[in-house]
């Protein structure tokens, strides 16, 4: 593991519940306790007869520690590296979505080009040992669902705009008409492309001339895209509509999980509690940064 990867890593353990932790040092319990727990859920044959494995370690429900490593000649397990995940059970059908691989080692990237929000999502895959299992058997597949979650170190709440029937209405057919454009701009119509165009102009003109009377988040009701430097993070704002809080059965320390309407999409977002700067609620809005995360369903390409 790299040294920014581990930091990485460590920084999303507080969303689970481990707040305290400091370094990788005092997660060496956890890491081990999943092993020697024998909670294996994956396990590849690699090459030079080598076998990657997989262990986890539940600490809420659908929620905890990832360790893969491997077998050194006299059966000792070594740990390659490890993440926290969470899991969904929710899965968004995808037709356009596909994995690369990792440059330092075989995890991989999943990609989405039809994310309900416009844009190509990265994610990082958890099921990697499955996707990296199919290619070394070289079978043709394909994505069918992806089951996507994100994971917050802070965030806050904002109240919610009103929003009347009527407004709803057009929203959803607006929104479907701007889907036919995407896929017609894709598809290398220049008409769609200067539509598109044209309207993003118009609404950052219209921004422009009400943001001297009104406030920002009452202008934009949801939103979701790219940032810093890793591709796999996200700037995010969108709706609650259900929340549960789990407990870390390890540190007693309470974790949200908001399921969040962002534009189109609906995905789960867990987080520590205590780095939530407001009281969250159905209805009521969630503003935070995200590490996606996610697994895919795969069908063989001729099914």
């Amino acid at each position: 593991m790299t040294k920014d990867e581990g930091e990485r890593m460590h920084k999303f353990l507080r969303s689970i519940g481990f707040s305290a932790l400091q370094n990788d040092r005092e997660t060496e319990f956890y890491l081990d306790r999943a092993i020697h727990e024998k909670y294996r859920t994956a396990f590849v044959a690699a090459e030079s007869g080598r076998v990657v494995e997989q262990y986890q370690l539940p600490v809420a429900p659908s929620m905890g520690i990832t360790v893969v490593g491997h077998r050194d000649p006299d059966g000792v397990f070594v740990r390659d590296y490890y993440f926290p995940y969470m899991h969904s059970y929710e899965g968004a059908r995808t037709e356009e979505a596909g994995i690369e691989r990792h440059t330092e080692r075989e995890t991989y990237a999943g990609i989405m080009e039809d994310f309900s929000s416009g844009i190509t999502l990265i994610f990082y895959l958890c099921n990697s040992l499955e996707a990296r299992q199919l290619k070394r058997m070289s079978v043709p597949i394909k994505p069918k669902q992806v089951f996507l979650t994100g994971m917050a170190v802070e965030g806050k709440i904002i109240l919610p705009i009103e929003k009347r029937v009527e407004d709803e209405e057009v929203f959803q057919q607006r929104k479907r008409e701007q889907k036919r454009l995407f896929d017609a701009a894709r598809a290398g119509d220049e008409d769609a492309i200067e539509t598109l165009t044209e309207t993003d102009m118009h609404i950052m003109s219209e921004i422009n001339r009400r943001i001297e009377e009104e406030d920002l988040y009452s202008l934009v009701e949801s939103s979701f895209m790219p940032t810093g430097v890793e591709c796999d993070q996200y700037a995010i704002l969108g709706e609650i509509i259900s929340l549960r809080i789990k407990s870390n059965v390890y540190t007693q320390e309470n974790v949200l999980d908001l399921k969040v309407q962002c534009n189109d999409a609906i995905f789960h977002v867990c987080m520590n509690e205590k780095d939530l700067l407001g009281v969250p609620a159905i209805g009521r809005r969630f503003k935070g940064t995200v590490w996606m995360q996610g697994e895919m369903e795969f069908l063989e390409e001729n099914k």
